[in-house]
């Protein structure tokens, strides 16, 4: 299993996101280097749709979004987990 970690973006997002952006890419590569984070990104309209991150574990996907400049600084509006059961994997 996986945990999902999507984000709603706050209405300013385009404007304050470029402010936060090395703090939060410092913060992801944090996970990402002790095998916590698998895969990040935005959908294609951040304002519209937000974003998203895969991780391993469910203590990850929480304690990265309560601790990343981007949820400190309000570029975020709202975050929440799911569990995810991914149906392909590699051999």
């Amino acid at each position: 299993m996986k945990y999902v970690l999507f984000y709603e973006s706050e209405d300013e997002v385009r404007s304050k996101a470029p402010r936060h952006f090395d703090a939060h890419r410092a913060h992801w590569a944090a996970f990402q280097a002790d095998g916590s984070l698998l895969m990040i990104g935005t959908f294609g309209n951040v304002q519209d749709e937000g974003s998203m991150g895969i991780f391993t574990t469910r203590q990850a996907a929480e304690a990265f979004a309560r601790n990343d400049p981007f949820v400190l600084n309000s570029v975020v509006r709202r975050w929440f987990v799911r569990d995810w059961h991914e149906a392909l994997t590699e051999p």
